[in-house]
């Protein structure tokens, strides 16, 4: 009978049980998925960052310019501190819905299908014993990769969890550009994901031509006519008729309306990148 595992978004209870991956590198999933999620004072608290700081650099599941990326954000935050990085979190992913962290709403926006989904993805946290210790959706990406390095801990195949991102990579990706645009370090915690899920960057500059047509989402105005308008389409939603969906993970990008790009020199099956005598702070 296998132990559950609980997502809590503290630091502490990240970290803790990273040693029981063992020699599975994903546990850089859980790194990333801390990095990602909302920057809490524990996070700024003990050795944290230098835990994480030690397992980017150490992986080589990422290259040495990513390595460097996600380095450049854990200092960024260190130098930056709490408050000015939880203010500055809520104005990047909490404000507006282009770059949600909630991966059905990029699929399913408010329709009654997401919460279908909701339910299946549910499903299959309970199914491997992973339980959610906090009030969050389960969609919510930072938790969705706490679930897939817990995973590896339980299914011993690495092949599959990172299958497992590939299938969402195109929102990733989608994800990372706007990140790029919007010059923030944030985007290499997705480059990182997309490189572990085996794919090329090059699938976030094929997004750069949709982003540059893109009206920003963020600003007041912005916020105040989506309002209007989520009340005009909730009344009318009272008259949708109710239809099936696909709810796994599988083919999200897909539904979101993100379409494949053909990509020079794609990479299908994940690599591992062992050049380590590149500095990881230096850009390649």
């Amino acid at each position: 009978m296998q132990t559950s595992q609980s997502y809590n978004p503290d630091p502490t209870s990240h970290l803790d049980p990273l040693p029981k991956i063992g020699d599975s590198e994903l546990k850089l999933l859980k790194v990333l998925s801390l990095l990602i999620d909302y920057p809490s004072n524990e996070l700024f608290e003990d050795d944290v960052f230098a835990q994480c700081k030690q397992i980017v650099t150490t992986s080589t599941l990422i290259s040495p310019q990513v390595r460097g990326q996600i380095v450049d954000l854990i200092d960024d935050l260190i130098e930056t501190g709490a408050l000015e990085a939880q203010s500055r979190y809520d104005g990047l992913f909490e404000r507006g819905r282009s770059l949600s962290l909630w991966l059905f709403e990029h699929v399913h926006g408010e329709s009654r299908d997401r919460g279908q989904a909701m339910v299946d993805l549910m499903g299959q946290y309970e199914e491997a014993g992973f339980e959610i210790g906090v009030k969050e959706l389960p969609d919510f990406l930072p938790l969705y990769l706490e679930f897939l390095a817990y995973q590896a801990t339980v299914i011993e195949d690495d092949i599959q969890i990172r299958m497992d991102i590939a299938d969402v990579s195109h929102i990733i990706a989608l994800l990372a550009a706007r990140l790029g645009d919007r010059k923030s370090l944030y985007q290499g915690c997705f480059n990182a994901l997309l490189q572990i899920a085996g794919k090329t960057l090059e699938m976030v500059d094929d997004f750069q031509e949709k982003i540059s047509k893109e009206t920003r989402d963020d600003s007041f105005e912005a916020l105040d006519k989506e309002w209007e308008e989520e009340v005009v389409d909730f009344l009318g939603a009272q008259q949708e008729e109710r239809c099936p969906s696909e709810t796994s993970t599988q083919n999200l990008a897909a539904k979101a309306g993100v379409r494949p790009v053909k990509t020079k020199n794609a990479v299908d099956a994940p690599v591992h990148w062992v050049d380590f005598k590149q500095n990881p702070s230096v850009k390649q």
